[in-house]
């Protein structure tokens, strides 16, 4: 009989497991694969789980020997920077002993990627990308549905409009977001003559749209072109699309509205194209530590990719419903309908090499590869989001599953991870390259030997984007014993980074990106500051990349209008020369004056404050990714990228003598206690003063105390262990 049901205790409580072959599943994952996720994919449960076990028992050996070169990788560099520790540095020496041992690899000759075709999101049309964690399903939903938003309330709610935001309707608040939307029209879809701040009415007359100004003369668009379509009556239409650099922008016309009803043209609203893909998360902003987090996080992929997937919540005194949103139609210029995407494109992020899962457990007995169980099952999942019914909107117009793969460290997990989705798609009988996969160059073996890695993916790359975050980490543990790193807000100016940003880009067009795929930048990570969203991320677009990552659907508004104020075709076309490796090479170790005491204080309580406002809530609460206030009350988005490299720089300082441990464990104890002030407000919150042994505070000390043993500077292990320890006393 293939199924057999057996108890084994899982921690401290029992989990009950159902034997298919040769694996033990935990019941929970094995109802859901057999109850949701298979019918409808044609596969039978046999079929599924004999090819599963096949997968994992042959690929697992080869994931835990990558993972041991890791690790005598980072022997001998640990080794050499010992050996060579009262030296100058001698970035000749150092490239040639990387070489040596095989971390620095031959670049190899030029060539083009041979992704199959994409959807446009990845390869022609530039836009914003909103990552978001896959466990909470409104977020989710919010995601998807970020493909379109408010100009209006993106600039009336935050600080781009300089004031305080109040309930009631402020006028003259509205005013300046009106005239500042006028001018944005102004910018990317001018009239032939006047303004459309003198705007006054809109019609359709012959196919061509005709704006009426306020001197009674009307004006066509200086590039008919841009008009794409409308709504309602064409002597009285209810919405304008227009169209620029590839995306779209709906003017809504509404008297009846209170905005619209004191707008000369009635103009009610400006819609903007915003996050054209989203990226949903299993990795560093989840905390999913057993079968039963997985299985949450699964069952939403599923619901995003059947259309299905809901979420109720309370939102000023009332329940809402969230859904996804429908598509858009529209008349066209020649009378035919015009249909666009009402959501995002969807990408799923799965874990990378390192995490087991005893979700599954093997014939040894060991946990299962994370990233090999989620490549099966988020790819059997997003087979539902391949055919497109009344219910059932098609994710992909190209027949294609995108998932991104991180934390793969050079060209021979690139590599592995494609030999990973080979065996997937011949699994669930898929045609080969259905999975496009987005990589993370954010591991520094990946990123000096970026041009083999984009190799080794070549027939099923679809985006390679800087995890400039995690990077910083690596960077910090890699050279760990070279000496004591500069200051973390210091790091941001160093040479390795700016290479490292700028031959991304390089590299990735030299590779033939350029219409072809994604060239992606990082997260901006302060929600609450948009002013400074909309001043400073647009040197992203001005690099050529043709996506950024951005926290929040109102942060993808604004950071849409970077791509029509900017043209990321041209950036891409301009000649550009890539910074050799030994710039990426070059350490970010201090140098000159040693920062005084004073200053040294200062940087361990705003590592150490990060640390802690985080991690009390991913240990006690499972919440992977949130807004942690910093020393200065300041809103940051933090996930476990952040605090890699948070954990890593205190424990850098501690080993080469900048501090000492007893400073790092009163700044321990001093920081805990203005966490707790900052959660006040949040009745699911535990205290972590006076209370030293509580599973957060222990976790947080662990993560600087025990940082060097980590595998490449990584804080999962920790946070795992620690989470299963609240969860199991629950």
């Amino acid at each position: 009989m293939d199924a057999l049901m057996e108890i084994q205790p899982a921690h401290r409580k029992e989990t009950q497991r159902v034997k298919r072959r040769r694996l033990k599943v935990a019941k929970v994952l094995h109802d859901f694969i057999n109850d949701e996720v298979l019918p409808g994919t044609g596969i039978s449960e046999l079929a599924f789980w004999a090819e599963f076990d096949v997968l994992l028992h042959t690929l697992a050996p080869e994931n835990r020997a990558l993972l041991a070169k890791r690790d005598r990788l980072q022997a001998a560099i640990d080794d050499w920077h010992r050996k060579h520790a009262y030296e100058a540095f001698d970035v000749g020496a150092y490239k040639a002993f990387l070489t040596e041992i095989g971390y620095l690899e031959p670049e190899g000759p030029d060539f083009t990627i041979q992704t199959g075709p994409l959807d446009p999101e990845m390869s022609t049309v530039a836009g914003p990308q909103l990552v978001v964690p896959l466990t909470n399903a409104r977020y989710a939903l919010n995601a998807a549905n970020a493909r379109w938003g408010s100009l209006y309330d993106a600039v009336y709610g935050t600080d781009m409009i300089p004031g305080m935001v109040r309930k009631a309707y402020d006028p003259i608040r509205g005013a300046q977001v009106i005239a500042f939307a006028r001018d944005f029209l102004d910018r990317t879809v001018p009239l032939s003559s006047g303004s459309h701040q003198g705007a006054v009415s809109f019609a359709i007359k012959n196919g061509t749209l005709a704006v009426g100004t306020t001197r009674g003369r009307t004006s066509e668009l200086a590039n008919p072109a841009q008009f794409a379509g409308y709504r309602g009556p064409a002597e009285s239409p209810t919405a304008i699309l227009l169209t620029h650099h590839g995306l779209h922008i709906e003017i809504c016309l509404d008297r009846s509205h209170p905005v619209g009803g004191t707008d000369p043209a009635g103009i009610c609203d400006v819609i903007v194209e915003a996050a054209t893909t989203s990226i949903m998360d299993l990795e560093d902003s989840v905390s999913t530590v057993d079968a039963e987090d997985k299985v949450g996080a699964y069952r939403n992929w599923l619901g995003l990719m059947k259309g299905t997937l809901e979420a109720e919540f309370e939102k000023s005194g009332r329940t809402t419903m969230r859904r996804l949103n429908p598509d858009r139609a529209y008349t066209a210029p020649d009378g035919s309908t015009l249909t666009l995407p009402g959501t995002a494109l969807m990408l799923v992020r799965n874990v990378g090499l390192l995490i087991e899962t005893d979700a599954i457990l093997l014939d040894d007995g060991r946990p299962a590869p994370e990233g090999i169980v989620d490549a099966m099952i988020t790819t059997a999942i997003g087979m539902h989001g391949l055919e497109s019914s009344p219910s059932r909107r098609a994710r992909s117009r190209t027949g294609s599953i995108y998932i991104v793969k991180p934390k793969l460290h050079g060209p021979e997990e690139v590599a592995f991870a494609d030999r990973v989705f080979d065996s997937v798609e011949d699994a669930l009988g898929l045609p080969r390259n259905t999975v496009k996969m987005g990589l993370m160059d954010e591991e520094r073996r990946t990123s000096v030997n970026l041009k083999a890695s984009i190799r080794a993916a070549s027939h099923r790359i679809a985006f390679i984007n800087t995890g400039f975050l995690d990077r910083t980490g690596d960077e910090i543990h890699t050279a760990f014993e070279a000496g004591p790193m500069v200051p973390k807000n210091e790091m941001k100016n160093t040479h390795w980074i700016k290479a490292y940003e700028e031959r991304n880009v390089a590299i990735g067009l030299a590779c033939g990106f350029q219409g072809r795929a994604q060239i992606g930048k990082g997260m901006w990570a302060k929600p609450d500051k948009m002013a400074d969203l909309y001043k400073e991320k647009i040197g992203q677009v001005r690099t050529g990349a043709n996506t950024a990552w951005v926290p929040s659907p109102t942060a993808a508004v604004l950071h849409a209008l970077h791509y029509h104020e900017a043209d990321v075709s041209a950036y891409q076309a301009e000649t550009r020369t890539c910074p050799p490796v030994d710039a990426l090479l070059e350490i970010p170790l201090m140098t000159g004056t040693r920062p005084t005491e004073w200053e040294i204080q200062a940087e361990l309580e705003n590592n150490i404050q990060g640390i802690l406002g985080y991690v009390v809530r991913w240990i006690d609460q499972g919440i992977g990714c949130s807004k942690v206030p910093d020393i200065n009350n300041v809103g940051l988005m933090e996930d476990r990228a952040t605090l890699r490299i948070s954990s890593q720089h205190v424990a850098n300082w501690l080993r080469h003598g900048v501090c000492r441990r007893e400073q790092v464990l009163a700044t321990l104890e001093e920081m805990a206690r203005i966490v707790d002030e900052q959660n006040a407000g949040d009745r699911a919150y535990s205290t972590m003063a006076d209370h030293w042994d509580s599973p957060a505070f222990r976790a947080a000390s662990a993560l600087i105390f025990e940082a060097f043993r980590q595998p490449n500077g990584y804080t999962e292990l920790i946070l795992n262990r620690f989470r299963r320890e609240v969860k199991a006393s629950h």
